[in-house]
């Protein structure tokens, strides 16, 4: 299936009508730029790039720099991926003393321009994205469409938090099932699906069908084309070993993490679909929630408590001033439940998958997954849309880190 089939089963929570239409027909048409932790500046260890590609996945782009560069890609580091199909900029950190190579790179659709020495950027180092986005092949009623379905999501304290299709694939949508597979200790599966998988029209469906078919992993690495490097880095070390385990844990640590992330974003989406499909709020906290603090349209996912009888209209109060939101879970070994009916919704999501908290400790060490808790309410910030005649809707907003503008625009567009 592809990613619209895959969503269809996630509901909308606007009524409305959507205006339709197609996002990325031309990657100047999704334009991303990167607001980074102002910390990432401080210090004098690494050099600081801005990275501005068009076409270009975000490790793709960073091995090629690296290569090019002549330095190992473990030493290039980012904050955040961003999408392939876009024009987007972020920044990325290289040792200081690497950077003259780096300014010497040149590819084809990547500028690299240094901006200050500072520090290496981890993971999750920035504050959110900015987004301009145009939706082609609309009508001339589009913008009252937008319009009504913003106000009337606005009243309903924001869009539905999905997880956007990039957690999980555009054509091939198969990450979170590689990641219930991985979960459930069922290597040999997982390498099937992730490696034979095929369909979508895309480059290297034959040699995937062929592995699907037969298993033969000489023959893969004879027809895999040399694009899909995580693939042939799996058949490789499959041959060194004889473990598909192992295989699995020679991926760089962002890829092979990346399939549990998949398989809980999936779990997190059927929480809030269910939800909506329940009449359960999203933006009212009922006894047994748990809530997130919010400072600026900031959520603070690692500041959370439990709602009460006793607390319950306090906390109501605070969600309607944008001091705190209802959150829903990403499963893991140590996540924070919830009580009461949220808390037996998340029960039934577990019972369905039949695995427990504890399947998250049971896996190897660095995929193993804490979890937490995320906010189920998405709160565009500075938000305005307006019709450009010949071309389409045009929209801008800024959305927190982890949070996916194309779960903005499905309630909109209602594509799926």
């Amino acid at each position: 299936m592809d990613h619209r089939e895959f969503f269809s089963q996630f509901r909308y929570l606007s009524k409305k009508p959507g205006i339709g239409g197609r996002i990325k027909v031309q990657p100047e048409d999704f334009v991303v730029i990167e607001d980074p932790l102002p910390s990432i500046f401080e210090g004098r260890k690494h050099a600081i790039f801005l990275l501005r590609k068009h076409n270009w996945d975000t490790m793709s782009a960073v091995k090629e720099i690296a290569k090019r560069a002549g330095i190992s890609y473990r030493d290039v580091s980012f904050a955040g991926t961003k999408d392939r199909h876009a024009v987007t900029y972020q920044y990325i950190s290289v040792p200081a003393g690497e950077r003259e190579a780096v300014e010497n790179v040149r590819i084809r659709d990547i500028e690299l321009r240094f901006v200050s020495y500072g520090r290496f950027i981890k993971l999750g180092h920035l504050l959110g994205n900015r987004f301009r986005i145009i939706v082609r092949d609309v009508d001339e009623k589009a913008f009252e469409r937008s319009r009504e379905i913003i106000r009337e999501l606005r009243g309903m304290g924001g869009f539905p938090n999905y997880f956007g299709y990039q957690r999980f694939g555009e054509r091939r949508v198969t990450n979170h099932l590689v990641g219930g597979l991985l979960l459930r200790g069922d290597f040999a599966g997982a390498a099937r699906l992730f490696l034979g998988a095929h369909g979508g029209g895309m480059e290297g469906d034959e040699a995937r069908r062929h592995f699907w078919e037969t298993g033969d992993v000489e023959r893969a690495l004879e027809e895999f084309p040399n694009f899909l490097r995580y693939e042939r880095t799996l058949l490789y070390r499959y041959k060194e070993t004889g473990s598909w385990r192992r295989a699995f844990l020679s991926l760089p640590l962002p890829i092979m993490r990346i399939f549990i992330h998949a398989y809980q974003s999936y779990l997190f989406n059927l929480y809030i679909s269910r939800r909506i499909e329940r009449g359960i709020p999203l933006n009212e906290a009922l006894v047994g929630d748990i809530v997130v603090q919010v400072k600026g349209g900031i959520p603070y996912r690692d500041r959370t408590y439990r709602v009460t009888e006793t607390n319950l209209d306090f906390v109501n109060e605070k969600i309607r001033r944008g001091e705190a939101m209802v959150s829903g879970p990403l499963f893991g070994f140590a996540m924070r439940r919830a009580s009461g009916l949220p808390g037996r919704l998340e029960e039934e999501i577990l019972e369905d998958e039949g695995i427990t908290l504890e399947t998250f400790r049971r896996l190897p060490k660095p995929m193993a997954e804490p979890g937490g808790r995320r906010e189920l309410l998405i709160r565009p910030l500075g938000l305005t849309y307006g019709h450009i005649p010949g071309t389409g809707m045009c929209f801008r907003f800024f959305l927190p880190k982890g949070v996916y503008a194309t779960s903005v625009l499905r309630e909109i567009m209602k594509d799926h």
